[in-house]
């Protein structure tokens, strides 16, 4: 009977550490793909949200109000910056929780102005950006951050300790 436990011990210890690696490895190649989205946007002076947003299908009032010449340099910095910090809080693992709702917030952004139902030509309802925006959310949820990245380190802080909302933050 021992045997046949320490087994399965064996065995739930082995999965687990199979899921922290897989959860890392989410985390990080989302933050690189952010990153370098991001950073092709902010390393070319010419690139604008304006095209995409003078395109958009459903909700263009508002859409085109974001495009409009008072706005767009706003729109333009959130798009690029913010792709940027996501990439960067992801592959550090630092601020995930947050930076993973804003991150769904934009990707939510980015998926309302296509065609429904069909987002683009390969797709039905569900696009990238629904699977970018769960899957951030999922980070959130489970503080991806905390495996093997800096909020693990910074919830030990003094700070968080005199300030404990502050580590709901992290994650």
């Amino acid at each position: 009977y021992n045997e046949s436990v320490e087994n399965s011990i064996i065995i739930k210890n082995k999965f687990m550490n199979l899921q922290k690696v897989i959860l890392f490895l989410l985390r990080v190649s989302l933050g690189a793909l952010f990153l370098y989205a991001g950073m092709t946007k902010v390393l070319d002076p010419n690139w604008s949200a304006a095209g995409y947003l003078l395109g958009a299908k459903s909700i263009v009032g508002f859409y085109h109000w974001l495009a409009q010449p008072g706005i767009i340099s706003y729109i333009d910095f959130v798009n690029k910056w913010g792709l940027t910090l996501l990439g960067i809080s992801l592959l550090l693992g630092i601020g995930v929780r947050i930076s993973s709702v804003l991150g769904a917030l934009l990707m939510a952004l980015y998926y309302l102005p296509q065609d429904f139902p069909y987002p683009n030509k390969n797709s039905f309802i569900v696009d990238e950006h629904v699977i970018y925006a769960f899957m951030l959310l999922f980070f959130a949820a489970v503080q991806a951050g905390r495996i093997w990245g800096l909020d693990e380190w910074c919830v030990k802080l003094p700070i968080c300790a005199k300030y404990p909302k502050l580590r709901a933050l992290f994650g």
